[in-house]
């Protein structure tokens, strides 16, 4: 062999080896090459969606600039150690410890990716908080995952595992020594990598670095979400849990005293007296029904019932109890979930709290004692409190809240005997309402009031439920369509024995979902999914169609009234026993956007908050289920109207002023 070949050949092997950034720079490149396929594999997947945007060839350029953000982020720890590699008895476990991290990096990549399209099918998104909030939770979603996703899941696992037996044999590649660097060249090639890697993260020269809003290129949420990669994702959603209190600031921010009178801005609360600087949401609200003994309260929670299976609402026709007894109570026409989440849902419907973009308040730390409920105020009032759940209900920290705000006895799967089916999310809707219904009359013969809030679970994934109960919309069984029919089988069974009982005369009934079922669209915000049923009946309930735009965080103030019990307490909905004429309002939040819809003359006015500070107004036509955004810009007013209702929550919230024992005087 020749000297220029042998020269050649030690010159490329260097090149190939790079010192220790060996590890290092082969990590980058295969990273980048990883995500851009998986990018192009997830557009091709979604081209008629992604095609519509006309913004492809910016995914994709936009998209390699995410991933050298998340890659960069992912060598931070072994570059800054990189020193460790020019100290004489350390050379040799550098190399072994980078080789370990990359290998890691490049698996966590890997795995990120496989998980995306399962995800994106069931959330109509990229892995998000939601992935990290559901890692507390093992037992449920391996089961969710086992029963609902099985082959996916088998698939992912399989291909993990060769994935990163192929990246390993990559990254054995060459003839490669452990020589170390003298601490002159490592040091000098150390701070031009610093630089990179800080240039790398910071991805901008502006004032604030990248994040995942300077990606946000269409109006449709899931192709903003395909120019990320799965893992940035994740990243910013843990970074972000830490900002919990201030989250709302990511909108823009307002002076307090100017948020809080924007707050307190509408009809509905005009003639209240808010006189407490230490609480300024608190109130007093006079029972527009007067009664001489206030009625019960049952709330019946259903899970995923959104509009989409309800038909008189434009749905499917899944829910023929649910229609039947729409004719016997109030019935909402126009209502909106304030979320996405069941706890989202819980925190608008039992706490009457208004959204933000932090994680529900059902799972904040701040929250889990002396926060405003109906149970902290119904037991204050000498009522009996109860909370009557399938599963287990330490899910999504329920039991915390709930003990800690009020609730008295928590009934879940344990304590329901001889269930007739137990399937991933615990027992039965059937063997759930037997139970409640069993509760009920106890509580009653114990000649004291209550308030019980029964939440249902048997339409979640992977929608197990009994054999023989109901005539199925479809084939195969196991799909959300037969279990929402189901679950509403269930309750019509509990509602006619509920008729038939001693407390039915003694009770107010409200039956609403949490939020609707696969949440998603190619719009910014799917307002059409955030259209959920509602209904109060039972006791001396009247039948009547309410058409007017209503949120759930209005269902609480407006079921006290209906008791005919008046209360102190913070809540800032809408009674609409006092106001039932005013144009309504919903509030919406959908991953980082906020959205205030109005009711117009003719259809939903929304402005819509982005995570950039900006903001963009649109208009919803209900019948058309149709969201069209407007080129012109929010005006002033409007922007700020918004930005105060989603900064309000936030700052009760840090703040500790949405306490139960909150005075009126």
């Amino acid at each position: 062999m020749s000297v220029v070949s042998v020269e050649k050949s030690s010159f490329l092997a260097n090149l190939f080896c790079l010192g220790p950034y060996r590890y290092l720079i082969r990590t980058a490149v295969l990273g980048m090459v990883l995500l851009s396929l998986s990018r192009l594999a997830l557009v091709l997947w979604q081209y008629d969606r992604v095609v519509q945007t006309d913004v492809l060839m910016q995914l994709f350029v936009q998209g390699l600039r995410a991933d050298i953000i998340v890659i960069c982020l992912l060598l931070v720890v072994p570059v800054l150690l990189i020193p460790l590699a020019s100290v004489r008895g350390l050379g040799k476990l550098w190399f072994q410890f980078s080789y370990l991290w990359c290998l890691s990096a490049l698996v966590l990549l890997v795995f990120m990716e496989l998980a995306t399209p399962a995800f994106i099918l069931q959330y109509d998104i990229r892995p998000n908080r939601l992935f990290v909030e559901y890692l507390k939770y093992p037992k449920e979603v391996l089961s969710t995952l086992w029963f609902g996703f099985r082959m996916p899941l088998l698939f992912g696992v399989f291909a993990t595992v060769i994935l990163s037996l192929l990246l390993r044999r990559i990254f054995k590649l060459g003839q490669c020594n452990a020589k170390q660097w003298s601490a002159f060249k490592t040091i000098g090639i150390w701070c031009l990598a610093l630089l990179l890697l800080f240039a790398g993260i910071r991805s901008t020269t502006e004032h604030r670095p990248a994040n995942p809003a300077l990606f946000a290129i269409t109006s449709d949420a899931m192709v903003n979400s395909l120019v990320l990669s799965s893992a940035y994702s994740v990243f910013y959603a843990i970074y972000n849990l830490k900002h919990e209190a201030h989250s709302s600031q990511m909108y823009g921010g307002l002076p307090t005293e100017h948020m809080l009178k924007l707050s307190l801005d509408w009809p509905w609360l005009k003639s209240y007296q808010f006189t407490n600087p230490n609480y300024p949401t608190a109130h007093w609200q006079q029972a527009v029904i007067k009664r001489e003994k206030p009625l019960n309260l049952v709330i019946v929670l259903q899970e995923s019932l959104g509009a989409t299976f309800v038909q008189s609402l434009g749905g499917l026709a899944v829910t023929p109890e649910l229609e039947k007894l729409k004719l016997q109570g109030i019935w909402f026409e126009n209502l909106y979930a304030t979320g996405t989440r069941s706890v989202r849902g819980i925190e608008a419907v039992v706490a009457g709290f208004p959204p933000t973009p932090a994680q529900s308040t059902v799972k904040l730390s701040n929250s889990q004692q002396h926060f405003t409920t109906l149970a902290s105020i119904l037991k204050s009032a000498g009522y009996q409190t109860q909370f009557v759940y399938g599963g287990e209900a330490h899910f999504d920290n329920m039991r915390s809240f709930f003990t800690g705000n009020g609730v008295e006895q928590i009934v879940d799967q344990n304590q329901i005997q001889n269930p007739v089916f137990t399937g991933s999310w615990g027992v039965s809707d059937e063997d759930l309402f037997t139970t409640a219904h069993q509760q009920l009359k106890a509580l009653h013969q114990q000649e004291k009031p209550f308030i019980s809030l029964i939440f249902t679970s048997s339409n979640h994934e992977p929608f197990e439920f009994p054999d023989d109960r109901i005539d199925l919309y479809e084939e195969p069984k196991n799909t959300v369509n037969n279990a929402v029919k189901y679950a509403d089988w269930a309750m019509g069974q509990f509602f006619e024995k509920a008729k038939q009982s001693d407390y039915w005369q003694d009770t107010l009934f409200l039956v609403v979902a949490d939020h609707d079922s696969r949440v998603y669209g190619d719009t910014l915000i799917p307002v059409d999914k955030f259209h959920i049923p509602g209904l109060i009946l039972g006791a001396d309930t009247q039948p009547e169609l309410l058409n007017t735009l209503a949120s759930q965080i209005d269902l609480a103030p407006t079921l006290l009234s209906m008791m005919g019990l008046s209360s102190c307490h913070t809540m800032t909905g809408r009674d609409f026993t006092l106001d039932k004429t005013s144009p309504g309002r919903a509030l919406l939040q959908f991953e980082n956007y906020f959205a205030l819809m109005q009711q117009g003359p003719q259809q939903q006015e929304l402005v819509i908050l982005k995570p950039d500070g900006k903001s963009v107004a649109g208009i919803y036509q209900s019948e058309q289920q149709n969201l069209q955004l407007s080129k012109q810009p929010v005006s002033l007013a409007d922007k700020n109207k918004a930005l105060a209702l989603v900064q309000l929550p936030s700052y009760l919230y840090r703040e500790q002023k949405n306490f139960s024992e909150a005075s009126c005087i």
